[in-house]
């Protein structure tokens, strides 16, 4: 039986993919590491920002100690005006959150998390059931998201279903003792199934697929 369900944010609830990696590579192409938006995707699709710096330093040289933080505030200003849902997404969570305990896990910072949450109207039906990476101790991989969420949900995580399009984050999910539903949204499915996903094409699928339709 499904006591919960584990929702990861971007490009499963907010279609932010392009929108951050754009920025992404802009912001390092100035610094030297010169890339376009689907590079950058490729380089960081899933890092929280600790796991980002030290590979960004290796190209780039040290950057300055405040990095994460003033560009986080970029992007969320950008996020703020410019979100929107992955179609079918909104419909899915809220006929999920009719049934069952539901929590959004992101490697986002606190702030870009909350703002997506906001655009997209979802802050009151997660309430206090939000986690960034900076709100535990190990980003994904480590399975330390997907574990608060749970326990935020009140469920063993083997009863729980994670949501992820990526592979950094069904990693941290099948950690965390969860089964994990993976978006092929822009991560091929054969990918997501080898990390040990069970990948699915559509959000709007997704009540049916875990059997709440």
């Amino acid at each position: 039986m499904i006591g919960a369900v584990l929702f990861d944010c971007d490009g499963v609830l907010a279609d932010t993919e392009l929108l951050v990696n754009r920025l992404v590579a802009a912001e390092l192409s100035a610094r030297g590491w010169v890339m376009d938006a689907a590079e950058a995707r490729a380089q960081f699709l899933g890092l929280a920002w600790p796991a980002m710096r030290p590979l960004v330093e290796a190209r780039t040289g040290p950057l300055p100690r405040d990095w994460e933080r003033a560009f986080g505030h970029k992007i969320a200003d950008l996020l703020a005006r410019e979100t929107v849902a992955i179609p079918g997404a909104l419909e899915a969570v809220h006929r999920v959150a009719a049934r069952l305990p539901v929590a959004v896990a992101s490697n986002s910072s606190r702030e870009e998390l909350a703002t997506k949450m906001a655009r997209l109207a979802l802050t009151e039906t997660f309430g206090s059931r939000v986690f960034s990476f900076e709100d535990v101790p190990h980003p994904k991989p480590a399975p330390d998201i997907y574990l608060a969420a749970a326990r935020a949900c009140g469920m063993d995580p083997a009863r729980c279903v994670v949501v992820e399009d990526s592979i950094t984050g069904v990693r941290a999910g099948l950690a965390a003792g969860c089964v994990v539903m993976g978006f092929a949204h822009e991560t091929p499915p054969e990918a997501l199934q080898a990390a040990g996903a069970i990948p699915f094409f559509d959000m709007a699928d997704l009540p049916g697929l875990l059997g709440l339709a």
